[in-house]
């Protein structure tokens, strides 16, 4: 999971994000105001997971832009855990907040194994 972390502290300040741990998932929650599911895609290739999304909006009225600094365009791809099922990633957005639940695989049970002394 260290490499998780590492590539979202180098993220842009601009993205806030937070990332917790259960014993079966891990969630990643990230802001993402105004992105609908329309506006989002979320993908899990080669051991990679990649989040594009983006804001559309159109100004009110009559108004045209003169300048605009509230764009949010977000293109980023994460190193998945090594324990993590990509391809059981569930993806959903909330008025502005995107949590990605990345199940754990399955923890192996402990396998005891009988040794037998051989006759000499």
């Amino acid at each position: 999971m260290s490499a998780l972390r590492a590539a979202l502290q180098d993220l842009s300040e601009d993205v806030f994000f937070d990332l917790l741990e259960s014993e079966d998932a891990y969630l990643l929650v990230l802001d993402v105001p105004g992105v609908s599911a329309d506006s989002l895609e979320v993908a899990v290739d080669d051991g990679r997971l990649s989040i594009e999304a983006h804001r559309e909006k159109d100004p009110a009225g009559d108004y045209q832009y003169l300048e605009e600094n509230r764009s949010l365009f977000l293109d980023i791809e994460l190193p998945l855990p090594a324990d993590a099922v990509g391809t059981e990633t569930e993806a959903v957005v909330e008025r502005g907040v995107l949590e990605l639940t990345l199940p754990k695989t399955a923890a192996t049970s402990e396998t005891t194994i009988d040794v037998v002394e051989e006759d000499a």
